[in-house]
């Protein structure tokens, strides 16, 4: 019964918050994560709604990657507001268990900021230009569904 449980869980559908908007698709989700995970290899990722904050009012510019699936909601409320003032792109993804899976931790996440630049010390220039690659190519992406949005 036990292995059951585990199974029952990944196939419950989760419930999406009504302020999850601008929400990835399919296609843009599977990129945004992966970034995630470049990010995250490469030291340039801020976990949680704390350090996102802290991040954002501290001048860091980003891409800052939320989960819909977050309850209570009002945890995550004020963070799109935050990321407009700043002139940060945000994109919404489905699942906290996937953004935390691409950000290499076991914890469910409620939302990262992938940077360009790590916090501390550098990174090989080849990672660099793949992950600045990436970024641009995903926050294009983001700006032409939160375009089509309004």
């Amino acid at each position: 019964m036990g292995s059951n449980t585990e199974v029952e869980k990944k196939k419950a559908p989760t419930a999406l918050a009504p302020i999850a908007k601008p929400l990835a698709g399919k296609k843009l989700c599977k990129r945004t994560l992966k970034l995630v995970r470049r990010a995250s290899e490469a030291k340039c990722l801020k976990r949680g709604v704390k350090e996102v904050v802290k991040s954002i009012r501290r001048g860091n510019k980003g891409l800052c990657v939320i989960a819909g699936n977050i309850s209570p909601i009002d945890v995550i409320t004020h963070v799109p507001i935050l990321c407009e003032e700043a002139n940060i792109p945000y994109i919404y993804v489905p699942s906290k268990e996937d953004l935390a899976t691409a950000g290499t931790t076991k914890r469910p996440t409620c939302c990262v900021l992938v940077m360009t630049k790590p916090a501390k010390g550098e990174i090989n220039e080849e990672v660099k230009e793949k992950l600045k690659s990436d970024y641009d190519h995903v926050v294009a992406e983001v700006a032409e569904v939160t375009s089509s949005m309004f």
